[in-house]
């Protein structure tokens, strides 16, 4: 016989779990404009998200953790963190949750045992504030806008100062310009505001000043003219992409720092948590953050490189069409690019397999990739087919995978999805730039098929993020 459920005591369990998550978001929300303190729930964003939102994410990191974790846990130790004097920072809720579970008696009073856990954070972080330039406003450039102004808190980080583009700049321009930032087909409407200063040639981006300079080639720029000094120049246009064409944004007053987004030559390609301590900004100029593709499956590669060992492999991108392809059938310089992206799965190549190699030295020669473009406008699938050093199982390879996306220094580049039903819409807005299909790994002895999808827009711009802020040295301490 089946158990009666109580109805009206569900009802009275729901309302309590509701009025915890919205006390839960107004702690995390204040912490963030008042202190410069970003909390995150295993490194998914948790500032100005919604109340189902965020119990999605709790109930994620119960499973993924496999720990009763509860919005009423999380709520206890933001309001611990909330009593804390600390320096900005970065804290991961998920982690200390489940540290929480771990230590029971330890976590008997939730001040002394987060106090006990972020006591490397008790000496404030010295942050010189970074000034940033967008010189391009496609689409990478349009989402790095929308985080850097959604991320800004006090202004202690980043500050986008201005955005470069060629053409003349009128009222109608920026209008568009404002329009196309404010509404995303992939992405949805930013959650901020945009208005128009054609009088100062302006976007008011969350009522803070972004100019809008035309400029035809970089070094004509005069960046001090806009209060400019110093800055970080992330490069969106694909336009430059050797040492020698990027060194001419350095010609630019105002300019120090550039980063660009997509792979380039004679400069050190880096993907994020893999191979960005190898290079200081001390000492280098000039960054590329690499391309999605490698920025997804690299994380993975170093995971199975440095337990398993690779022997050889191959990687076939399953990718989202892109702006470089025709709307319909008409000339391109690439063959069968020219052919209607949103009608046809295109084959073309990718680099990425020998861009990985950039990152993971040990890995050169060892991949042969290909790519093809399929109808969707975002959401991407990497299939990597390896053969190993050693046999292995599924569980084995899902289990050292879980343990990187838990712990270590790729925890903000791999998520652990262990959805039986994910397919690439389910992925748009995942910051993490490699999501590992969990229920989709195949081993046969020393072979091994890996899935790994990526939101080749949104979680890219969050790599080219964390890129600058190791190059403008603007890093708070985290806790993960």
């Amino acid at each position: 016989m089946k158990t009666l459920v109580n109805y009206n005591k569900e009802v009275l369990l729901q309302t309590d779990t509701r009025r915890a998550t919205v006390e839960f978001i107004n702690i995390v929300n204040d912490l963030w404009y008042d202190k410069s303190i970003e909390l995150v729930l295993f490194r998914n964003p948790l500032v100005d998200k919604r109340a189902s939102e965020v119990l999605n994410l709790i109930e994620y990191a119960r499973e993924f953790v496999s720990k009763p974790i509860s919005i009423h846990d999380a709520l206890a130790i933001a309001k611990a963190i909330q009593q804390l004097e600390l320096p900005s920072s970065k804290l991961d809720i998920g982690k200390l949750a489940y540290e929480c579970h771990l230590n029971p008696k330890k976590c008997v009073d939730k001040v002394a045992f987060v106090k006990d856990k972020l006591k490397g954070a008790t000496k404030a972080i010295n942050i010189e504030p970074k000034d940033v330039v967008l010189y391009g406003f496609g689409r990478i450039g349009r989402l790095l806008a929308r985080e850097l102004m959604c991320k800004m808190g006090k202004g202690s980080q980043l500050r986008l100062r201005a955005i470069v583009t060629r053409g003349e700049i009128n009222e109608t321009v920026l209008e568009k310009r404002a329009s196309l930032l404010s509404i995303d087909s992939v992405h949805g409407d930013f959650l901020g505001t945009v208005q128009v200063d054609a009088e100062n040639d302006a976007l008011i981006i969350n009522g803070t000043t972004v100019y809008m300079i035309s400029a035809n080639q970089p070094e004509d720029i005069d960046y001090t003219k806009y209060g400019i000094n110093n800055a970080l120049i992330i490069d969106n246009t694909g336009a430059f992409r050797d040492d020698v064409a990027l060194k001419r944004h350095l010609v630019a007053k105002g300019a120090s720092k550039v980063l660009l987004t997509a792979p380039g030559k004679g400069v050190p390609n880096i993907v994020h948590g893999v191979n960005h301590i190898q290079h200081s900004p001390d000492k280098v100029d000039i960054f590329s953050a690499a391309s999605c593709t490698t920025n997804a499956i690299t994380p993975i590669l170093k995971v199975l490189e440095d337990n398993f060992g690779i022997k050889k492999g191959h990687l076939e991108t399953i990718h989202a069409y892109t702006n470089d392809q025709n709307l319909v059938d008409n000339m391109h310089s690439k063959y069968r690019r020219g052919r209607a992206a949103a009608l046809n799965m295109v084959i073309t190549e990718t680099g990425a397999g020998k861009a990985v190699a950039k990152a993971l030295p040990s890995l050169e020669g060892k991949l042969t990739s290909n790519a093809i473009r399929v109808p969707v406008p975002n959401g991407s699938l990497a299939i990597l087919s390896l053969q190993l050093r050693r046999p292995v199982t599924t569980d084995v390879v899902n289990a050292i995978i879980k343990k990187y996306a838990l712990e270590g220094d790729l925890v903000e580049q791999i998520k652990y999805s262990l959805d039986n039903e994910l397919v690439s819409s389910d992925i748009i807005g995942s910051t993490a730039p490699s999501i590992f299909d969990s229920k989709a790994t195949i081993t046969d002895g020393d072979s091994v098929v890996i899935y790994i999808w990526y939101d080749n827009e949104y979680g890219y711009s969050h790599q080219v993020m964390r890129l600058a802020k190791h190059i403008a040295k603007v890093r708070r301490f985290t806790y993960y």
